[in-house]
């Protein structure tokens, strides 16, 4: 793309926009600050952007995008920075968008279980504001305690929670969207049904900042379940413990979570957040099974039956956390194996999905690829998704084989996904560093469309460019 230089009086119209104070630069601003605007949690990557922009408003988003619009200016928009696919990194530098003021729950509509949100509210406090009053929204990132919802929206983020009960894009009912011509848009209409056009609002989440920017959000909600058990079932053969993932479903249980934890995975974010857990030598893997719902009784017996499915594997005793205080540090230790990851090394997280019943086939498949290539990995993830987080470790590797040299081995770890059904991100997007592997899930004639599409939403090619396709 062919886009033009950020100059002063450019960053003077963002200031009589937003206000002095909200404009950033690098000249002007503390250091470290302004690098974390170039910064989210992928690897060690870095790209400063030419002035950072935080508006308080779709009409203020509005303005400084047809600036940006008109000057050809790239615009890449921010959440809370915990994405894992590089998706807000301002390649091109350009302009960072970032949407932490835009943090209002506008409303929340007890009568017809929705509320509407912009996306710079936190996940958790969300789901905390509509807990107060009995109801619930499920997707749950293992960042939900800092990750906007922007930011779910723009890679319809799962959690936990999705086995069940979906990911983001399953509770969207309508967007507000900021074009990058400037014009303000609702995508459709705040109702359970819609069949008018095109479904602008599921086109919209998952598609990574790329066609425009999410101002207001209207999600549907549940009625909060009252019950939940939890129990934490050690296996001593790793790839039991992804078969009897299928062999749950099959017994007509559906759970709330269903997690698959390796062995470093639980005992890195254990032995970091200093929560104390037995870990015998012969345990390789665990699963972190949830259920819930409104019937006590009811829950009980669904137990039994998950406790019959697992008597035909080679499991040690099986932990029933039996308090509010176990439960939440069981699902603290899942939610920090990133963190402690990055606290061990450097790493590559590939983000992969398969059907469930083919968990113990990719397994299987990454550990073997890891053998002969020389690299180490720590898996976890969503096993009752089938969407395993393969952790490459960077360790003792040398630039040439981090930079360059896993390339192939990734790729075949990719195309192990795609032929057992799967594809090459469940949750994370494409963002940046997933973008040369793309076309081994999509044909050419698939990357034309999303292309075409690009190319109505966003003629100029501003918006997050360099993210999704090799060729921005």
């Amino acid at each position: 793309m062919d886009f033009q230089v950020l100059t002063p009086a450019l960053v003077a119209h963002f200031e009589e926009i937003v206000g002095p104070a909200y404009v950033l630069t690098a000249q002007r601003t503390e250091a470290a600050e302004y690098a974390g605007y170039g910064r989210d949690h992928t690897e060690d990557l870095h790209y400063a952007p030419d002035v950072v922009v935080k508006p308080a408003n779709a009409n203020e988003i509005s303005q400084i995008v047809r600036l940006c619009h008109e000057h050809h200016i790239p615009v890449t928009a921010r959440g809370a920075g915990t994405g894992l696919s590089g998706g807000a990194l301002p390649l091109h530098q350009g302009l960072v968008l970032s949407t932490e003021r835009l943090n209002k729950i506008i409303e929340i509509d007890e009568r017809n279980l929705q509320a509407t949100v912009e996306p710079g509210v936190i996940n958790e406090v969300f789901q905390n504001a509509v807990k107060e009053v009995g109801l619930f929204y499920p997707p749950d990132p293992a960042s939900k305690g800092s990750c906007f919802l922007g930011g779910n929206l723009a890679h319809s983020s799962g959690g936990p929670k999705a086995v069940k009960y979906g990911t983001t894009r399953d509770y969207v009912l309508n967007l507000q969207v900021v074009l990058p011509t400037g014009d303000i848009i609702w995508t459709a209409a705040n109702t359970l049904k819609n069949s008018t056009g095109y479904n602008l609002t599921q086109l919209m989440v998952g598609s990574e900042g790329t066609l425009g920017i999410i101002t207001k959000a209207v999600f549907r909600l549940l009625p909060y379940p009252k019950h939940n058990i939890l129990m934490l079932v050690p296996f001593r053969q790793e790839a039991q413990a992804a078969e009897a993932v299928a062999a749950v479903f099959r017994a007509g249980i559906i759970p709330s979570g269903m997690e698959f934890m390796e062995r470093e995975a639980i005992a890195w974010s254990s032995e970091y957040l200093q929560i104390p857990l037995a870990l015998p030598e012969d345990i390789t893997a665990h699963l972190l099974i949830e259920l819930d719902g409104q019937d006590i009784d009811q829950l009980y017996k669904e137990a039994e039956q998950v406790y019959e499915v697992l008597e035909r594997y080679d499991v040690a005793e099986i932990l029933l956390a039996d308090n509010a205080t176990q439960k939440d540090e069981l699902w603290k230790i899942r939610r920090n194996i990133g963190n402690a990851v990055r606290y061990n090394s450097v790493y590559k997280e590939e983000d992969t999905v398969v059907p469930r019943a083919e968990l113990a086939t990719l397994l299987k498949g990454v550990k073997e690829i890891g053998r002969r290539y020389g690299f180490k990995s720590v898996c976890y993830g969503h096993a009752g998704d089938g969407n395993l987080h393969v952790n490459i470790i960077r360790g003792d590797l040398d630039d040439e084989m981090w930079n360059v040299g896993l390339r192939q081995p990734i790729t075949e770890i990719f195309e192990l996904c795609v032929k057992l059904g799967g594809t090459i991100s469940g949750e994370h997007g494409i963002g940046l560093v997933q973008k040369g592997y793309i076309g081994i899930a999509l044909q050419q004639a698939n990357l034309d469309l999303m292309r075409g599409i690009k190319q109505v939403f966003d003629p100029h090619g501003i918006m997050n460019p360099g993210k999704i396709w090799t060729t921005d």
